[in-house]
This record gives structure tokens, sequence and C-alpha cells, in this order.
């Protein structure tokens, strides 16, 4: 199975019900909080999917997941019958696969509220006509800062809102004790451009999600929960969670506290000790005691 990057890097440019309960004789009933949603990133298993799809969403319904974000393989609104026929949500989506224009219409038509970019420098580069890997330095920052929020601007007037999401790279150091992401948030407009905090890669850029979340309430409203094995290896291989070198304990707890609207698990593949819906369940057993 292609890695994420290998995957996007071949792309064309790219209600709330109240639980009861029931108190002491002449007390009055108590609301409990509705239970947070968990979502999963379709290119997780997007192997199973392409083989099977109704199948493969009727699976992660079963399992507990309530939504998902959408990468889009086919076409949209075959995405969007096959979720409804399965009872699953789709609050945000990402449009790197198709390009941004098309990925407005798609989002539309899917019901979703959030449009994100996967690899914004890498879509940058391609559309410079730059060969090789995009650059992180501070004049690299502040083009990436200023082309987000173009595409913020766009994405306001559909009636959708971009988000951000990170690699690792992202936590190279600019200089001034900064690093590239730090510049993207001091730069971009908040109420144009929101971040989706993939907690693994920011891991493996050498920072702590929690402090993000602490630092920034309010700017991250989607994050990626996700692992890697220990070693450092370059090819990060993913880790279902729990089983990597993660604690989403207090980064489920930051993240929360910071205003997390939306969670969506994704693990790297090879998928070497499982089948990719079984990781999923371990993901989500995982993770759901800590929502």
């Amino acid at each position: 199975m292609l890695t994420r990057r290998q995957f996007l890097g071949r792309s064309a440019l790219c209600g709330t019900a109240l639980g009861l309960g029931l108190g002491a004789p002449g007390k009055i009933l108590a609301a409990t909080a509705p239970a947070k949603t968990m979502g999963i990133q379709l290119y997780m298993v997007l192997d199973a999917y392409k083989a099977d799809p109704a199948g493969t969403l009727k699976t992660l319904k079963a399992i507990g997941y309530s939504e998902i974000e959408a990468i889009v393989t086919s076409t949209a609104a075959t995405l969007r019958d096959q979720l409804k026929t399965a009872g699953l949500a789709c609050p945000s989506m990402h449009f790197d696969s198709m390009g941004f224009e098309a990925g407005i219409d798609a989002a539309h038509t899917l019901g979703a509220k959030y449009i994100v970019s996967s690899m914004l420098p890498g879509i940058m580069q391609k559309e410079a006509n730059k060969p090789g890997e995009p650059g992180y330095t501070l004049d690299d920052a502040k083009r990436t800062a200023e082309y987000a929020n173009k595409l913020g601007e766009k994405a306001k007037k559909a009636g959708l809102q971009y988000a951000y999401h990170n690699h690792h790279a992202e936590f190279t150091d600019v200089g001034g004790g900064k690093v590239f992401y730090d510049v993207l948030l001091a730069e971009t407009d908040h109420a144009l451009v929101q971040f989706e905090m993939d907690c693994g890669w920011v891991h493996a850029g050498g920072k702590n999600p929690v402090d993000y979340f602490k630092a920034n309430p309010g700017r991250i409203p989607l994050m990626h929960a996700k692992d890697f094995l220990p070693g450092g290896s370059k090819d990060y291989p993913g880790a279902e969670l729990g089983r990597g070198t993660l604690d989403y304990k207090p980064i489920m707890a930051a993240a929360d506290a910071s205003g997390l609207k939306h969670c969506f698990v994704e693990q790297e593949g090879p998928y070497a000790r499982m089948k990719d819906i079984d990781a999923a369940r371990v993901d989500y057993d995982y993770l759901r005691p800590l929502r």
C-alpha cells in the first residue's frame, strides 16, 4: 500500500441527543452531556474501501465510527450516497487529489463544512512547476501563509472553512526560535485559516501536540490521531494507537479544552501486522475511552 505522502504526491493537483439519568425519587432528571463523535480518515482504509465500498463503510459504522473525513476516489455523489446508506456523516474532506475548485464542489455535494489541504507546500511546488521537494525556510513559510489566506478567502465565499493539515516538515526551524508551523499560525487570518493538527506528524517533527493545542485555542477544530512505531525510521512505519510512541490521554484533554470539533483516526501503512479495517477497530477501542 502506498504511504499517504506517496499517494498524494502521485495524485493530480491536486443533532444533539440528551441522555436522561434517573435520580433519587422526587428529584429532577439530569441531562448528561452528549458523547463526542469519533471519525476516521477514509484514506486509512482505502484498500478495503476500493474492494468493497458498501461493506467497508458498514463495518466502520458497526465498529462505532459516526463520521468520516473524505478523500474522493470516484465521484463525490457516489460517496455521498454510500455514506448516507451506511449512516455516516462527512464534516470534512481533503482536496489535494482533485484541486481546490473541484474540491469546493465536492464538499458541497458531501455536505462537508471543512475543506482541507493535506500537503499545501507540495501543491504550491507543483503549481509553480518546480521539481523536487518543497522548501521549508522562513520565506517559504510566509509564502505558504499568504497562499493559505487566499484559499481561506475562496472557501469563505463558498460557505466553507479552509483548514491546513501538517506533516513533520512544518516543524523545521526557520530561525529566531520559531518553526515553519509557528509562522503559519501567526501570519494566517484566524477567520480564514484554521488547522487540522496531525498529532503523529507533530511528534515525528520533534514537537508536542499538547503545547500547540494549549497555545492556540479555537484555531485547531480538526485533528488526526496517528501513531508511529519507535525507532525513527525514515519511512515512518505506522502503528495502531496505543502501540506506538504517543500517549493520547493528555493530547485529547488538551484538544478538547482547546475547542476541538472533529477527531479522525488515521494510520500510515504498510499494514503488515493486520488488515487496515482491523487496525481501525484497534484504534477506535483505544481512543473511544479518551473521548
